[in-house]
Protein backbone atom coordinates (compact mmCIF):
# COMPACT_ATOMS: atom_id res chain seq x y z
CA UNK A 1 0.00 0.00 0.00
CA UNK A 2 1.40 3.63 -0.12
CA UNK A 3 -0.16 6.14 1.83
CA UNK A 4 0.44 9.71 1.23
CA UNK A 5 0.05 12.91 3.24
CA UNK A 6 -0.82 15.94 1.14
CA UNK A 7 -0.02 19.30 4.01
CA UNK A 8 -2.27 22.33 2.37
CA UNK A 9 -2.59 25.89 3.71
CA UNK A 10 -5.60 27.68 2.78
CA UNK A 11 -6.15 31.40 3.05
CA UNK A 12 -7.77 32.36 6.20
CA UNK A 13 -11.06 33.66 4.48
CA UNK A 14 -11.28 30.52 2.00
CA UNK A 15 -11.06 27.70 4.76
CA UNK A 16 -15.00 26.88 4.91
CA UNK A 17 -15.35 27.13 0.76
CA UNK A 18 -11.75 24.68 0.92
CA UNK A 19 -13.18 22.51 3.56
CA UNK A 20 -16.51 21.82 1.86
CA UNK A 21 -15.24 20.74 -1.31
CA UNK A 22 -12.28 18.94 0.15
CA UNK A 23 -15.09 16.50 2.10
CA UNK A 24 -16.98 16.39 -1.24
CA UNK A 25 -13.64 15.47 -3.05
CA UNK A 26 -13.12 12.94 -0.01
CA UNK A 27 -16.44 11.08 -0.15
CA UNK A 28 -16.26 10.08 -4.10
CA UNK A 29 -12.44 9.40 -3.56
CA UNK A 30 -13.57 6.69 -1.06
CA UNK A 31 -15.97 5.08 -4.11
CA UNK A 32 -12.66 4.79 -6.16
CA UNK A 33 -11.54 0.39 -5.64
CA UNK A 34 -8.02 1.98 -5.20
CA UNK A 35 -8.54 4.22 -2.49
CA UNK A 36 -8.82 2.32 1.35
CA UNK A 37 -8.60 5.58 3.18
CA UNK A 38 -9.21 9.26 2.36
CA UNK A 39 -8.79 11.05 5.67
CA UNK A 40 -9.50 15.24 5.90
CA UNK A 41 -7.65 16.43 9.02
CA UNK A 42 -7.18 20.12 10.41
CA UNK A 43 -4.95 21.76 12.65
CA UNK A 44 -5.84 22.58 15.98
CA UNK A 45 -3.97 25.47 16.59
CA UNK A 46 -4.20 26.85 12.94
CA UNK A 47 -7.46 26.13 11.35
CA UNK A 48 -5.87 27.36 8.09
CA UNK A 49 -3.70 24.16 7.54
CA UNK A 50 -4.76 20.69 6.31
CA UNK A 51 -3.48 17.41 5.79
CA UNK A 52 -5.02 14.85 3.53
CA UNK A 53 -4.06 11.18 4.13
CA UNK A 54 -4.65 9.34 1.35
CA UNK A 55 -4.36 5.16 1.63
CA UNK A 56 -4.17 3.61 -1.85
CA UNK A 57 -4.14 0.08 -2.71
CA UNK A 58 -0.98 0.32 -5.42
CA UNK A 59 1.69 2.73 -6.36
CA UNK A 60 -0.79 3.26 -9.53
CA UNK A 61 -3.68 3.77 -7.99
CA UNK A 62 -2.82 7.97 -7.16
CA UNK A 63 -2.92 8.22 -11.41
CA UNK A 64 -6.47 6.86 -11.67
CA UNK A 65 -7.28 8.68 -8.72
CA UNK A 66 -6.19 12.24 -10.46
CA UNK A 67 -7.83 11.07 -14.01
CA UNK A 68 -11.38 11.18 -12.75
CA UNK A 69 -13.95 13.78 -12.67
CA UNK A 70 -14.21 14.79 -8.77
CA UNK A 71 -9.95 14.90 -8.84
CA UNK A 72 -10.11 17.27 -11.20
CA UNK A 73 -13.25 19.34 -9.66
CA UNK A 74 -11.75 19.63 -7.11
CA UNK A 75 -8.40 20.70 -8.09
CA UNK A 76 -10.13 23.56 -10.35
CA UNK A 77 -11.62 24.39 -7.13
CA UNK A 78 -9.59 24.95 -4.44
CA UNK A 79 -6.71 26.43 -6.83
CA UNK A 80 -7.23 29.92 -5.57
CA UNK A 81 -7.93 29.01 -1.86
CA UNK A 82 -4.06 27.76 -1.28
CA UNK A 83 -1.97 30.42 0.61
CA UNK A 84 0.70 28.49 -0.52
CA UNK A 85 1.76 25.64 -2.87
CA UNK A 86 0.50 22.55 -1.59
CA UNK A 87 3.22 19.28 -0.88
CA UNK A 88 2.77 15.91 -0.58
CA UNK A 89 4.91 12.97 1.16
CA UNK A 90 4.51 9.31 -0.02
CA UNK A 91 5.24 6.88 3.06
CA UNK A 92 5.25 2.85 2.72
CA UNK A 93 2.69 1.10 5.54
CA UNK A 94 4.11 -0.03 8.62
CA UNK A 95 1.68 -0.97 10.88
CA UNK A 96 -0.90 -2.25 10.92
CA UNK A 97 -0.23 -4.80 8.20
CA UNK A 98 -2.56 -4.37 5.04
CA UNK A 99 -4.52 -7.14 6.33
CA UNK A 100 -5.15 -4.29 9.34
CA UNK A 101 -6.62 -1.88 6.49
CA UNK A 102 -9.37 -4.00 5.32
CA UNK A 103 -7.37 -5.67 2.64
CA UNK A 104 -7.92 -8.82 3.31
CA UNK A 105 -11.62 -8.54 3.23
CA UNK A 106 -11.86 -7.46 -0.40
CA UNK A 107 -13.08 -3.72 1.21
Amino acid sequence: MLVVHVLVHVKPERIEAFRKATIENAKQSLQEPGIVRFDVVQQNDDASRFVLVEVYRTDADPVRHKETAHYATWRDTVSGMMASPRTSYKYSNVFPDDTGWGMSHGV
